[in-house]
């Protein structure tokens, strides 16, 4: 257990060590505005081997829409098959600057009852935005990763989700979606996590790089810069600051933990002021041993089980130890180690340190 623990800390030591490292803009912050745009869409899946919907009315009603759209007048009181036809919803992401004609890929979930979409095609189906503007269309044969078979005796067997497929370059960007890149004077860069000390950072980091006065922070998360009017130019500008280096600030101190694995990780800005941490367990074994009393012969008495048991009390001798003040995380990692903790009871260990206020960080338990 003292094994696994130290592996655990000696993992998370080994990701937020605080040595000096430098990063790109570009990973860590984009340009505001610049943004992809989810789409939508209800169509119809055809072709498969009696896998469809059964029971549902949304097919019927778009068999009969869809009918009616291509110019097919169906019987009002026709009951189309819809076994090899199932209703799906379609979702894709349109990237920033899609232009009409370019690809994306989409992907198709099961809607109704069908049991699998495997070799099922895509009708021509209208993907919309959250403004209800159809931005792209998607058609084609789908490929799902899923297979599920049954037997007539009931038993069924299904590997990974035959519900969901994905059309690679299934839809056509049909309209674009302005951005407000090419408007305005400056270009505002957001931190992916809000910091304000990584924004000043990239302030000077961009002043020494391109120029006293080119950027200015807006706030803990935005960056302005001053950029080209021209596009092209801006274009390139855009591109020279991306690939500025800098040294993000180290995040808040923070220990999470998993409650149901037991797996705990530790970031190096944890600190721990005085404390004395006393850590032993006490266990009780009650063993039932019932025994048979028999009466004496002609006695007239009856047989009958007398319960006995033996309870006996084990408390570990684990001695107290002292955390000075600022201990690191390889100190706690010792000391925690040192009187035989595992993981869980890490965890009682560190609550307990935040119940006293003497943990210097953000106790998370997930």
């Amino acid at each position: 257990m003292n094994k696994i623990l130290g592996s655990i800390l000696f993992m998370a030591l080994l990701l937020s060590c605080g040595y000096t490292r430098a990063e790109r803009i570009k990973d860590l912050a984009s340009v505001s505005g610049v943004r992809t745009n989810q789409l939508v869409g209800f169509g119809l899946v055809t072709g498969l081997d009696k896998s469809g919907d059964v029971s549902s009315l949304f097919v019927r009603q778009s068999l009969r829409n869809m009918a009616g759209n291509l110019g097919i007048t169906l019987p009002p009181d026709s009951n189309p098959k819809t076994k090899n036809t199932a209703v799906v919803s379609i979702h894709a992401e349109l990237p920033a600057f899609a232009k009409p004609g370019q690809r994306i890929d989409v992907t198709v979930s099961s809607i109704g009852d069908a049991k699998s979409l495997r070799g099922g095609s895509l009708l021509m189906t209208p993907l919309r935005g959250a403004d209800g503007n159809v931005y792209a269309v998607a058609q084609g044969n789908l490929v799902v990763g899923g297979l599920s078979a049954s037997g007539q005796d009931g038993s069924k067997i299904t590997v990974n989700n035959p519900l969901v497929g994905r059309i690679d370059n299934g839809a056509t960007v049909e309209r674009s979606v302005p951005t407000s890149f090419e408007e305005g004077t400056d270009v505002v860069f957001d931190l992916n996590s809000s910091d304000f000390t990584t924004a000043n950072r990239m302030v000077e980091a961009i002043n020494n790089t391109v120029g006293a006065g080119t950027a200015t922070a807006i706030d803990g998360t935005s960056v302005s810069v001053r950029a080209p009017a021209n596009s092209s130019q801006r274009v390139g500008f855009v591109s020279v600051i991306e690939n500025i280096e800098l040294s993000p600030d180290d995040a808040p101190a923070k220990i999470i933990i998993n409650s149901r694995t037991g797996t705990v990780v530790i970031n190096s800005k944890v600190r721990v002021q005085p404390a004395a941490v006393s850590h032993g367990s006490l266990t009780v074994t009650i063993n039932e041993n019932p025994q048979v009393s028999q009466p004496a012969p002609l006695s007239g008495g009856q047989t009958v089980v007398v319960p006995q048991s033996d309870i006996a009390v084990n408390q570990e001798n684990n001695h107290m130890f002292v955390f000075n003040p600022g201990v690191t995380l390889d100190e706690i990692v010792k000391a925690v180690n040192g009187v035989g903790a595992g993981p869980s009871d890490l965890v009682a260990i560190l609550e307990a340190l935040k119940s006293a206020g003497a943990l210097r960080a953000e106790l998370i338990v997930i």
